[in-house]
């Protein structure tokens, strides 16, 4: 996974965040995807419609990353 400090995650547009105002889990490339689904039921204080924003964010994300998803929603994450 590439490694990104600070300065580098500054510098990303919300559009490249699976939770854009929160600026959590960046989708960057297939690694920080694949991290993005592991860590999904980790982040905190957002709505059941932020999660299907960000899930959708992370669909699009994983198919561009050619990323296999066996999940077709976030609830059905283990």
């Amino acid at each position: 996974m590439s490694k990104l400090d600070q300065e580098d995650r500054d510098e990303l547009p919300g559009r490249q965040y699976a939770f854009p105002k929160q600026r959590k889990e960046p989708l960057e490339d297939a690694s920080h995807v694949r991290n993005a689904i592991a860590r999904f039921k980790q982040v905190k204080d957002v709505s059941d419609a932020e999660r299907d924003e960000a899930w959708q964010r992370i669909r699009a994300a994983a198919k561009k990353f050619d990323v296999e998803l066996n999940e077709s929603d976030w609830r059905e994450i283990g």
